[in-house]
């Protein structure tokens, strides 16, 4: 039979290693420890001071039977144990020296104290002291005894700085899913789904929480596949353990809201060591950019193809009939092919020209140069030379007299303002007439350009000011490269300004846009 003390021992350590395994708290485990040990060592009070981390002061974890006014008088000596966490050159006996004093001091000599480091693989993660009644030392059973506890304690603070780590890589690791711009689920082997961050929620329209637990071909669902193979084939053909790459999908997402999304997959597994699946990580990205990028392209070539074809050719044709050898041309036929010529050469400029201010806008390069601007005088000059390119109608400018001069790009205005009239008179009937009319207000001014032709359909009005864009009915009535808007719109816009249409089928259109009287572009 074991003496009552040593059972006490012993049912000692299986309460703190049952403390341990179980209880997630760290200061509670260490009080627990502190307690047994107090008590098994006859103490009367107890101290766990634990480091502060970089070169923060160590701090009293936990402490038993220890009056407030002594705890403040022990900070001193927990600031001497700064950044001393390595065992070999931990500075214990320095504290312990001067520990004695102060308990010595404070007791008047009626105390005695203990203390050991807590020490795991080579570092100090801590200090334990008991202060016990009288002047008697502790003995080395005691002493040894309370070693016992504190390298228990020191594993459950070990324990507890892992867990620490591993709960913030979890947090840290949850933070950069959630915050991915691109879809990821994460499946387990049964191709249930684990996590569903908020991007992916956002392509499919589907809740977190619906889609955690449900199966992957449940949740999604592509309605066509461009290129590559789905899961389901995959995995068919011995994926992921057969072949172990990731492999990549380009298809249409069905979704249960709006239509189909056109989007890039890639799967991705997570095999441990044993070659048995862990995990299925499914990224998803948004293409709908990229293949309106691909049908802006497509429509940019098929668009410029034409613009550029009809005036070479036209210029070719005359040219080549000018110089035919086996023909006597008179004065007149020589004049009007020369201006064909001339205008088809304008109009390629113009094409260029505006080729020219796209790339600009989408470099970011249109910078106004800024002027005082005379609105009337600048509308009446774009309104006779147009007049003159276009005798068949009356173009006229109407503004109201003391209209104020703005801050503005002159040539970047007047650019505009041409582009608008050009638009009224492709898009309405030969003889009607075109307005360009201003007003001001205090701080801005109104320019509109007003003709009464065939309007825009209300399907087309939300697009006019994109790049390229020509709804049917206009591209049916005059050529053009959609672009008039668009580099009104952003030559407005780089003013500070806006710009609008009003539009009735068969009824006419309003393009009016603003400008700010005094424009700063710092």
């Amino acid at each position: 039979m074991l003496p009552d003390f040593r059972i006490q021992q012993r049912d000692a350590l299986l309460e703190i290693i049952r403390t341990i395994t179980q209880e997630l708290d760290l200061n509670r485990v260490l009080e627990k420890i502190l307690r047994i040990s107090v008590e098994l060592l006859s103490g009367q009070a107890g101290i766990i001071a634990l480091p502060g981390g970089d070169a923060a002061p160590w701090r009293i974890a936990v402490s038993v039977g220890v009056a407030p006014a002594f705890l403040q008088a022990l900070e001193p000596l927990l600031r001497d144990l700064t950044g001393q966490e390595d065992a070999d050159s931990f500075i214990l006996p320095e504290v312990d020296r001067r520990l004695q004093l102060i308990t010595q001091t404070v007791s008047l000599g009626m105390l005695s104290s203990l203390g050991l480091p807590m020490v795991t693989r080579g570092s100090v993660v801590g200090v334990v002291y008991i202060f016990r009644a009288g002047r008697a030392r502790f003995s080395q059973n005691e002493r040894t005894l309370l070693q016992s506890f504190t390298d228990h304690a020191a594993i459950a603070v070990s324990n507890a700085r892992w867990f620490a780590q591993v709960r913030e890589e979890k947090q840290r690791l949850d933070a950069i899913l959630e915050s991915s711009a691109e879809g990821i689920v994460i499946l387990g082997p049964d191709n249930r789904i684990q996590r569903f961050n908020r991007a992916m929620a956002t392509l499919t329209g589907i809740p977190p929480e619906k889609a955690l637990g449900a199966l992957h071909d449940d949740v999604l669902r592509f309605a066509a596949v461009q290129t590559g193979q789905t899961l389901a084939q995959a995995e068919a053909g011995g994926w992921p353990l057969a072949d172990q790459a990731a492999f990549y999908l380009q298809a249409d997402l069905a979704r249960k809201t709006g239509g189909p999304l056109s989007v890039g997959v890639t799967y991705a597994a997570v095999i441990a060591q044993d070659r048995t699946l862990l995990n299925i990580v499914l990224g998803m990205r948004d293409l709908t950019r990229f293949r309106e990028a691909d049908e802006l392209k497509d429509t940019f070539i098929s668009i410029i193809s034409h613009e550029l074809k009809t005036p070479v050719a036209l210029i070719k044709g005359y040219a080549g009939t000018l110089r035919r050898e086996d023909a006597q041309w008179d004065r007149t036929v020589v004049e009007d092919s020369l201006k064909v010529i001339e205008e088809e050469a304008d109009r390629l400029t113009s094409l260029i020209e505006d080729l020219l201010d796209a790339s600009r806008l989408q470099a970011g390069g249109l910078k106004p140069n800024l002027a005082e601007v005379d609105l009337p005088r600048l509308a009446g000059r774009v309104a006779e030379r147009l007049g003159r390119q276009f005798p068949d109608r009356a173009i006229r400018a109407d503004f109201p007299a003391e209209f104020p001069e703005i801050t503005a790009d002159e040539e970047r205005i007047g650019q505009v303002i041409s582009n608008l009239i050009s638009n009224a008179v492709k898009y309405s009937p030969a003889g009607t007439p075109v307005e360009i009319s201003g007003r001001s207000a205090a701080d801005q001014v109104t320019v509109t350009v007003a003709d009464r032709g065939y309007g825009i359909e209300a399907e087309d009005a939300p697009h006019v000011f994109e790049r390229f864009y020509r709804g049917p009915s206009a591209a049916k009535r005059t050529k053009g490269a959609g672009l008039g808007l668009y580099l009104a719109k952003a030559v407005v816009e780089a003013h500070g300004g806006r710009i609008w249409i009003e539009s009735q089928p068969g009824k006419g259109t309003r393009v009016s846009f603003t400008l700010p009287r005094h424009f700063d572009k710092s």
